[in-house]
């Protein structure tokens, strides 16, 4: 495969261009499927996680996998992020032998994870005051089924020129790209998104907690309340779950979760908005997450409601 001359980022990318080769960070649970779509669209693809292991089904399916971040940030156009959180981003761009000491001025790096937006501002300073690679910020929504059908809501923040570039980029994974302002604007549209998922999240268990306890089937609540003003996809997702206390195979993390809650606050104290419904939301989680379910899925939430010999 040909590749896209990147030394002029801020150009648009036109269709006769070649196309530019990728680098993915991080291979977890939205990593994992966004890296193998974008090898199924027939990018060159290049991989590297802090897990070796999680790379060798990508590994046999034509992913190249570097040994360390230098070898796969010297062999790409485009490095591409999706980790844990805010301070694993602070590590694997600035860390020792991280990105930023290989980056160069015609790459760009963007980053799905979902992070703090004033630490993003920051780092994409740093990162172009250091290296001359700039920063579009771009976290997902849709979870791992939107990852592996393709069907992400990707909001990001960075220039007009560079957001445009990306499209074509970014059409294997999204069904939707919008560009919502400059760097760090892409991490406060995730952070509302979560606020509205967290505090569902919350009181769906409460509403799946009562309804058992008033009788009712909650079975049947996600058919009852289908098309209502009640439905939506973290209903239709953790109702059918809490109902049948299956908490294996978690599409997603309570820990996650809390920590998009904790930006939220973060940022409301930031920007002089109240946030009372997210902060009791996270307080809830906290104490959910320190009965030992921060790994566990959020439908264990209901838990907290039930009766002991049910939970």
């Amino acid at each position: 495969m040909r590749r896209a001359c990147w030394r002029f980022p801020r150009l648009l990318r036109r269709l006769d261009m070649i196309q530019p080769r990728l680098g993915f960070i991080g291979l977890g649970l939205m990593g994992h499927p966004m890296t193998r779509r974008l090898l199924e669209a027939d990018f060159d693809v290049t991989a590297w996680n802090r897990t070796p292991e999680k790379a060798n089904d990508l590994r046999g399916a034509g992913v190249r996998v570097a040994d360390y971040i230098g070898e796969l940030v010297e062999g790409v156009d485009v490095v591409m992020l999706c980790l844990a959180d805010t301070d694993v981003v602070d590590e694997v761009v600035f860390g020792t032998e991280g990105v930023a000491a290989y980056a160069r001025p015609d790459q760009l790096l963007v980053d799905f994870s979902s992070s703090d937006p004033a630490a993003t501002r920051e780092f994409a300073a740093r990162l172009e005051s250091e290296a001359g690679m700039r920063w579009v910020d771009a976290p997902v929504s849709g979870g791992v089924a939107g990852a592996e059908a393709g069907t992400l809501a990707i909001m990001c923040g960075g220039e007009v020129d560079d957001i445009e570039a990306l499209r074509p980029l970014l059409a294997p994974l999204a069904a939707r790209v919008t560009h919502m302002g400059p760097v760090g604007s892409g991490q406060v549209t995730k952070v509302c998104n979560q606020m509205i998922v967290g505090c569902q999240a919350a009181v769906i268990a409460e509403m799946v907690a009562l309804a058992e306890a008033s009788g009712v089937d909650a079975s049947r609540l996600t058919e009852a309340l289908a098309g209502g003003f009640a439905d939506s996809k973290p209903f239709r997702i953790l109702t059918p779950r809490m109902a049948a206390s299956d908490f294996e195979a978690p599409p997603w993390h309570l820990r996650t979760l809390l920590k998009d809650l904790d930006m939220a606050v973060a940022q409301s104290q930031r920007s002089g908005s109240a946030t009372p419904m997210c902060g009791l939301a996270a307080q809830l989680m906290r104490a959910h997450a320190n009965q030992g379910h921060a790994e566990r899925d959020p439908a264990t939430l209901v838990k907290a409601y039930r009766p002991s010999r049910r939970r």
